[in-house]
């Protein structure tokens, strides 16, 4: 099963749907942040406790290889490394392009 994708514009109403989510048994391990900025990733994975797609989840190979890549490349390569398809990437990277802030839960069954 694929992950689910939850967008935002800000920090507010994603903490509150990280609230949420975990009042319903869905561990941090399963959450992840992204947005199109790494210090934006960052700064709000903190802020509302979930994740960033790291080198647990990306695999070594897809990191050394985002050092090279453009940001929207490097961008879908961790998108397909959590289980999306090349068009879905994409879609989503398009989306960050925007000034989304995407919620990836791993989990889905649970959300």
């Amino acid at each position: 099963m694929n992950p689910i994708v939850k967008e935002f514009q800000d920090d507010v109403a994603l903490k509150n749907e990280v609230k949420e989510l975990s009042a319903k048994g869905i561990s941090k391990d399963d959450l992840y942040v992204i947005s199109h900025d790494v210090d934006r990733t960052e700064r709000v994975a903190g802020k509302v406790d979930a994740n960033t797609v790291g080198i647990n989840e990306e695999g070594l190979g897809t990191a050394v290889g985002n050092i090279f890549r453009k940001k929207g490349d490097e961008l879908r390569e961790k998108f397909k490394e959590l289980g999306f398809t090349q068009e879905k990437a994409n879609e989503l990277e398009a989306k960050l392009d925007h000034g989304e802030i995407l919620l990836i839960v791993d989990n889905a069954e649970s959300a």
